[in-house]
């Protein structure tokens, strides 16, 4: 009998297959070992202190795992999420202050509550129905958006936070203009890129990643011994603790007013985000896939990261990759990932006060360009312009305007164009 409410109970009899529980283990580790260094680049894609990009691995990860429908899907930090964190709460605080926190914690509850109604009020079908034009074009707007953020801290340009692409083009043009940008970022972004590069062969025993991040830091470290001249680099601040803290949002009526829309756009890019993974998943592994499940999974997962200083989780592309690539064969991959992240933080995180900011800029560099899917986007122009059209609405609109709207605008153009095109026949 199957029992959707508590899903874990449908993977539990797999652990008398032998090998099972060995391949989560190994699966999880190496999923750890990866979220460490994105997951200190999210938070600061989402305005939040580096190590609140490891809390939202943690908590979210673990009760998405046995709640939600999805045995593969890794729940926690995801790109686009983080920087529509940024976009939404950013004219609200300043981005890293103790109210700007309190603000994004908040939406974690909201966007948790919200999906838990949704959940169980059976509106999985609905999410469903979002065009996959408007997610792709979102995506590579996106995409755009994550190198916009990071360009200042690549080419040692001083750019202020939050502008948008025009002014940070003109400012980077200013800035090389006047030679007002340290030449050592630039040259770290290059040999990051390289080592990334570089170690493809050896991804499979130590993540790329995490490599990349060892000898950037190295490299930082000899550039400022012997090139003094060319100034030092800005670095991670020291990460508090490995346990994140309990913390309580904020529901005043003032609070709840101020973050009502930025709830909503958040709720569905979330959802939006973690179902399409998750389908996409079950496909390839032929699993069951319940989106009322997910949605309570997902609701679950970010009210309770929201009391454990988590900001809003979502399914992760570039984890749940990973898992899936490392053979995992239940959620216990996922569970065993947050216990590995645990015991890594403990031993490891004095040691991110000697990471660049450059590295990390380089780490979400390599992010951005892998989110854009140049065949897929091919195979949308291939469908005609019911698809190409919204994709590129959403995609243009993303990097000009507020990303709720560039959102609702392309599934507002979707529709239109469908509703057009059969009035016609």
């Amino acid at each position: 009998m199957k029992n959707w409410r508590l899903p874990f109970f449908r993977w539990l009899p797999e652990y008398r297959t032998p090998g099972t529980i060995r391949a989560d283990v190994l699966a999880g580790l190496t999923g750890a070992i990866v979220v460490m260094p994105q997951g200190i680049a999210f938070a600061l894609l989402a305005g939040m202190p580096p190590q609140y990009g490891l809390y939202a691995a943690m908590v979210p990860c673990l009760i998405a795992a046995l709640f939600g429908s999805s045995r593969l899907m890794v729940t926690g930090p995801a790109n686009a999420i983080s920087l529509t964190t940024m976009a939404l709460i950013g004219p609200l605080a300043q981005a890293e202050s103790s109210q700007y926190v309190t603000y994004v914690l908040t939406l974690s509850f909201l966007v948790g509550a919200l999906q838990l109604i949704l959940g169980l009020s059976k509106a999985g079908k609905w999410v469903e129905k979002v065009p996959h034009s408007v997610i792709v074009g979102f995506t590579v707007g996106a995409a755009i958006l994550i190198i916009n953020s990071q360009l200042g801290t690549l080419l040692g340009v001083a750019i202020p936070r939050g502008q948008n692409v025009f002014e940070t083009m003109f400012a980077v043009g200013i800035g090389l203009q006047n030679h007002q940008w340290q030449i050592s970022a630039p040259a770290l972004v290059l040999f990051t890129l390289l080592a990334i590069w570089m170690w493809g062969p050896l991804n499979r025993f130590i993540p790329a990643m995490l490599a990349a991040v060892v000898l950037g830091s190295i490299a930082a470290a000899l550039i400022e011994i012997y090139l003094p001249t060319l100034g030092a680099f800005k670095r991670v601040q020291d990460i508090p603790g490995a346990f994140p803290p309990f913390s309580i949002p904020d529901l005043s009526p003032e609070t709840l007013q101020k973050l009502f829309s930025a709830a909503l756009i958040m709720t569905l890019l979330a959802s939006t985000e973690a179902m399409a993974i998750a389908r996409a998943i079950s496909l390839k592994t032929k699993d069951q896939f319940n989106a009322n499940q997910e949605f309570i999974g997902q609701g679950l997962a970010n009210v309770f990261g929201s009391f454990f200083s988590a900001y809003p989780a979502s399914g992760s592309f570039n984890r749940t990759g990973v898992n899936l690539a490392s053979g995992a064969k239940t959620p216990l991959s996922a569970i065993c990932a947050v216990l590995f992240l645990l015991i890594l933080l403990i031993f490891l995180a004095p040691l991110a006060k000697h990471i660049p900011y450059v590295v990390i800029a380089t780490l979400l560099l390599v992010v951005a360009w892998k989110l854009i899917d140049l065949k897929q986007i091919r195979h949308e122009f291939s469908l005609g312009y019911r698809a190409w059209v919204p994709m590129l609405v959403t995609g243009i609109l993303t990097i000009t305007i507020p990303l709720e709207w560039a959102i609702l605008t392309g599934i507002f153009s979707s529709i239109l164009i469908e509703r057009t095109t059969k009035k016609k026949s």
